[in-house]
């Protein structure tokens, strides 16, 4: 089980890799390496594809894992898609109602991945 988890890990670790590298290609590409619509499409349904890599490799590596360690990320992954869910729509309103000038996603994702830390963090010490 150990080989079968490792495996999972690197695989999972390759398919981030390569989303981070055609999240950074789809974004800056059109400002830095081309100007035509066509190559931003297949650049982002290329990331699109490999965005779903991902989370399959994700979904392997949760079935590799024991079930304290399901439990631990599953509590983790509920408290920070509600935090998400309810920052996003609380700062979305914000936006609209003009208190901030723009809500980027860059930062929503930045709450949900604080979040996730460091959940997984408390539950690990708390079923330690």
């Amino acid at each position: 089980m150990k080989e079968q988890r490792k495996r999972a890990t690197i695989k999972l670790a390759l398919w981030t890799v390569l989303w981070v590298v055609s999240t950074a290609i789809s974004t800056f590409g059109p400002m830095f390496l081309w100007e035509t619509r066509t190559l931003t499409v297949v650049a982002i349904a290329l990331n699109l594809i490999i965005g779903i890599g991902a989370i399959l490799a994700n979904v392997g590596q949760f079935h590799t894992m024991d079930e304290l360690e399901k439990k631990i990320q599953l509590e983790a992954m509920a408290v920070s898609l509600g935090i998400t869910v309810v920052f996003g729509i609380s700062y979305s309103m914000m936006e609209q109602n003009g208190l901030i000038e723009s809500a980027e996603i860059g930062f929503l994702i930045l709450v949900q991945g604080i979040s996730f830390y460091i959940t997984m963090l408390v539950n690990r010490k708390r079923f330690a």
